[in-house]
This record gives structure tokens, sequence and C-alpha cells, in this order.
């Protein structure tokens, strides 16, 4: 591909191809607001030859390659990708603005992990095996096998492209399935440059493709495509429902990771300094861009008034500027349609009363950032719980604090929301911190912590933020098929 030429192509069956109709979109960088390349608009031809090339790497023998020397081929893959390690830095920081000192750290060595830490999971899952009598004295064995799933059509993001892409890869390509991947049309470098990858460590050609464009043509004809056998997502809910929808007809298995309106919840005995640096990691970092994001802050009232200057003050020393400048703490947001709609949230709040503790606008950028997608982290309190604001998935670098009296409330409060993807809670005394935990409505729960990920733990939400569970053992149960084998003895 060359990351100087910013070109996103279709790569398909090892080869990178443009689109047949000749249809690309505009690659806008987020931190200037300039046009930093071209993305090929594909439709349903180059879906139809990615999954062709997807079924028959399948059927020439990824699905029944010894466990071993699959393992060994996605471990040289991440080991290539931290070779490569400084391209892929650069691609995923001009493709979200986000800053490098976040990427370097996050984005690229945990993309890269997924390889690593699924291929050593498949190598330990052990078969189950039965035995049991028969009428006639002889008796018979039952044991389970796993087989893939097939095709996987992987759905991603924009908020964390590297790494949300090889969370739901890795584990598919470990199970010996074929992937066809697309990516949001904002996000497309990284996933366009791992095809390189995928080449220079000898993966077979087929076993990862990548078709680009909108999600309205090209995503849509990928997932209604029926040589698809599961279709796995992340996004928001409505998107997740239409893509359920879609994968009904032909009876295709999906994982859906969605939306999140997640709750802090912080008890007068925490840690002030822990809960406040949290939180503001929680509420604004990457822009606000992270579906485990904190966007309602429930404070017991003694340190209500307290917790708020403190977060307010940390808020407002956040650095935003360019990606490479070390001393940025916070980048752009994605588009300027988003950040059109995130502003209009901010709107809304101060329709419905909120008082304004910080930010809430556009702020003044240096002349070489003017035309990017920046937004003021901010902060609001005041609203009542039937607030727009409070009920809706903003996506942005913003969170309302809402001060309780009792345990119970607190509970209520937190659950009081459509979603349940997670919640973090802050507290010293650890009886109240199981407590309140197990009573949380959330698939993850982080006491005094967030964003700490075990992969061998289950992740997925609860009501409208998803179905299924996938991570360690969770992941292998999407990703293969378990069949029976009975031999009568």
């Amino acid at each position: 591909m060359g990351l100087n030429m910013r070109e996103s192509k279709h790569f398909i069956n090892g080869e990178y191809l443009g689109s047949i109709a000749g249809n690309t979109l505009v690659n806008t960088s987020p931190v200037t607001g300039e046009q930093i390349g071209i993305i090929h608009d594909g439709g349903e031809q180059e879906v139809d030859m990615a999954v062709n090339a997807a079924r028959a790497a399948l059927d020439n023998g990824w699905a029944t390659m010894e466990v071993n020397q699959r393992v060994a081929l996605l471990h040289r893959l991440a080991d290539r990708i931290n070779e490569r390690f400084d391209e892929f830095l650069e691609a995923e920081c001009a493709d979200t603005g986000k800053p490098f000192s976040l990427a370097k750290h996050v984005d690229i060595p945990r993309g890269a992990n997924n390889f690593k830490v699924f291929a050593d999971m498949i190598k330990n899952v052990a078969n189950e095996a039965f035995t049991m009598p028969t009428p006639d004295g002889t008796g018979a064995i039952n044991y389970t096998i796993r087989k893939p799933k097939g095709v996987i059509a992987c759905v991603i993001p924009w908020n964390l492209p590297l790494l949300l892409m090889t969370w739901k890869v890795a584990p598919a390509l470990a199970c010996g399935n074929t992937v066809v991947v697309k990516p949001s049309n904002e996000t497309t470098l990284t996933t366009c440059l791992l095809g390189e990858v995928m080449n220079e460590v000898g993966i077979p050609k087929g076993v990862f493709n990548v078709v680009v464009g909108r999600g309205r043509t090209t995503g849509d004809a990928l997932v209604r495509h029926q040589g698809v056998d599961a279709v796995t997502f992340i996004g928001s809910t409505d998107t997740g429902e239409k893509l359920m929808t879609a994968a009904a007809v032909g009876v295709r298995d999906v994982a859906l990771e969605m939306g999140g309106k997640n709750a802090g919840v912080v008890f007068a005995d925490c840690d002030m300094d822990k809960a406040i640096e949290g939180t503001l990691r929680s509420s604004f970092a990457n822009c606000g861009q992270v579906c485990l994001g904190t966007e309602r802050v429930y404070v017991e009232r003694p340190i209500f008034d307290e917790f708020v200057a403190r977060l307010k003050e940390g808020a407002e020393a956040l650095k935003l500027g360019a990606p490479d400048d070390e001393s940025t703490t916070m980048g752009p947001l994605i588009s300027a349609s988003h950040r059109d709609l995130v502003l209009s949230y901010y709107q809304k709040a101060v329709d419905e009363g909120a008082t304004v503790v910080t930010g809430g606008g556009i702020p003044d950028m240096p002349e070489a950032l003017a035309g990017g997608n920046w937004i003021q982290p901010t902060i609001w309190t005041g609203l009542s719980e039937d607030a727009v604001v409070i009920k809706e998935e903003i996506f942005g670098p913003c969170c309302h604090i809402a001060p309780f009296d009792t345990e119970e409330e607190a509970i209520q409060l937190a659950n009081n929301s459509p979603y349940g993807l997670a919640a973090a809670l802050w507290t010293e005394n650890a009886s109240r911190a199981h407590r309140v935990g197990q009573k949380l409505d959330a698939g993850t729960v982080w006491i005094n912590s967030w964003f700490l990920r075990d992969l061998r733990v289950p992740f997925g939400g609860m009501k409208r933020s998803g179905i299924g569970r996938e991570g360690g053992e969770h992941s292998l149960e999407f990703y293969t098929e378990l069949q029976t084998i009975c031999v009568k003895l």
C-alpha cells in the first residue's frame, strides 16, 4: 500500500485492488481538516470477491492446518507488527488524531498482542469426553471437537481501529476461520496496512481480506452476503439492530458490542486522588470516544463539591494539540459531522438547565490546527435524570455529575439506563465494593480502576449494549462450532 500514498484499497486474496466502479472517498485529517488521502468505495462486487477468497482459503487448508503451525504464524504476525511499530503508529494517529502517547502505549502494542493471546489460548483448550452405558453392556464414548465456524465478517468502528479489529480477527484466525474485515471509512489505514504484514509472514492468501467503503453500501453488502457464516460487530446500537436483522436471513450467528451510557459511582470513603484520576481518564480519554467511557458520574454528597472542583481542574489541565506533540493529552473528535453531533448535545444540556462547570464549546487552537475537529472537555451538573444528555450516549469528552445520599440510591441511579456495558466504582470499603459491584447492571464493573482488561475473562454488554461475550474461552464459543462424536464400543 505505502503509507506515503495514503491510499486505502481493498485487500482481497493477498492483493490490493481498487474499486471496480472507480468510486473513492476523501480521507480527512481530524487534526487539521485537510485531505490526507483517498479511500476506495467498494460494493457488492468487491464484497463477493472477498467472501469467495475467504471461502477458498478456508477450504484449501487454513481450517485444517495443524494448530501449532497456525499459532506460529500468528506469533510471527504479532512480532512483525511490532517491528513496523512506527508505521502503524503514524497510520493510526493520522486517521484518528489521537496522541502518539496514547496510541504507542495502548492501540499498537495491545493490537499486536491480541494475536499472541488468542493463538496461545487455542493451544490449551481441552475437548470434553464422557463414557456412557448402553443396553448391551458394551458402552459408548462421547467426545467433542471444535471446528471453525467458517467465513467471519468483522465490522469495526473508528475509535480504536487496530486494537478492536485485532480483538475480532485474532480469535477468528486462531480458531481456523477466515475473515473479511470492513473497517470504518473514517479509519482504514492500519487495517489496510495489516494486509502487507499478512503477506510478509506467510499467512495464506484469502485468510485475511479487507473491503473498504461506506457502511450503507460496502458494510451492508457484506453482512447480507450469504457466503458469510457469522458476523461480529462493534458500533452503535441502532446500527447493530440493523445488522442483526440482516444476519437473521440465513440464520447467521452474531456477536454485538454496542452502545453504552456508563456510570461511575464514587463513595465518600474513596481514595479521592485515584477517583479523580480514573474519572478523568474514563470521561476524556480518546476525546471521550470510548464505548467503555463514563458519561454519568454519581458522587456521595459529603464529597460532591470537592469532587466537582477537582475534576474541573483536571479537565481544564488537559492539553489539546497535535498527535506528535508529547505534551498533548487529548486529540480531536473523529470528524466534523461527529463534532456537530456532540455540540448539539452540549446545547441540549444548556437548554435543559445544566450548569456548565467547564467547557461546552470549541476551543481556540493555533492556526495550523484550526481546521480540525476540536472540542472542549465538558462537565455539567444540575440536570434531572430524564434529561437527554443523561439518557443518550454522546460519545464525546463530557460527563454529568450528580450527588447521591445512600448506597441504594447510587445503585438505582447507575442502573437507570437502557444500556449496560460497563461501570466504575470507587470505594475503599472492600465489602461495599463487592456488594455494590454485583448489583450493577453492567457487563464489566471496575473497582478502583478503569479500562483494565484481562483477555481471559468475558467481555460484553447487558441490555441494549450488546449480545454475547468474547474473551478467553468465550471468544472460542463464538468462533467455533462444537461437534459431538459418539462412538459405540
